[in-house]
């Protein structure tokens, strides 16, 4: 299989209608069969990341994150999650940085980033943009990237960080705490034989964001490695 089956997406739409333990276990027969669908799909998609990228996850399963939902410090007491959630992430220490996979009904997409940078982590992803600039906002705006993926997501600061000049010229890109992208797939897209294959290449197309990226979190301004 190198598609994802209908009956997956089927499930999660129930589950969405029905998120309670009662429903759950009722019905967690059909989650497990469905899941093993999801796996098998994950590890088709790991072989294809794998002859492009280094992935350190061993297998599918390690691919899924679990479909309990952390419900602690959250207002929202809905035990489970309603979409199939797959990361995989860049093996060894000079390769920073995951790849992610949002599987849910008539919202499916895939992303990569820094979601949630340490404080010294965003603090050198920042003087390497402060420095080389111009590098990333070539990789963003190219034509053929910024139709595939758009612009750069994540939270900002209203004015620039502390450390830095606010009349630095990458003053935009230097306000961002997160820095991802991310494109959608449609349903049609999705259910076609080889969508792990689109996937993989978007992932491909990613890339130079990611290396820049890389770089910044295991270089100093010269380029030496510190890892």
């Amino acid at each position: 299989m190198a598609h994802l089956p209908k009956s997956t997406f089927d499930f999660i739409s129930k589950l969405e209608k029905n998120n309670n333990r009662e429903w759950f276990t009722e019905n967690k027969p059909t989650y497990e069969l469905e899941r093993e669908k999801i796996i098998k799909f994950a590890e088709q998609l790991l072989a294809e990341m794998n002859k492009h990228d280094n992935i350190e996850n061993e297998n599918g399963k390690k691919c899924l994150h679990r479909i309990y939902r952390d419900i602690r410090f959250s207002k929202d007491k809905t035990p489970y999650k309603n979409h199939w959630p797959i990361s995989l992430k860049r093996a060894t220490q000079k390769l920073r940085g995951s790849y992610y996979v949002h599987l849910q009904p008539a919202k499916v997409f895939i992303g990569c980033g820094f979601w949630g940078p340490s404080k010294e982590d965003l603090y050198r992803i920042r003087q390497q943009i402060s420095h080389f600039g111009n590098e990333l906002s070539s990789i963003l705006n190219d034509k053929k990237f910024k139709k595939e993926f758009g612009t750069l997501e994540g939270d900002k600061l209203k004015n620039g960080p502390k450390d830095f000049d606010k009349e630095d010229p990458n003053i935009e890109l230097l306000k961002y705490k997160q820095f991802m992208i991310s494109r959608t797939f449609t349903n049609d897209e999705v259910f076609a034989e080889g969508f792990n294959n689109k996937v993989s290449d978007s992932f491909k197309r990613m890339r130079p964001f990611l290396d820049f990226m890389s770089e910044a979190l295991t270089t100093n301004l010269n380029g030496e490695s510190i890892v």
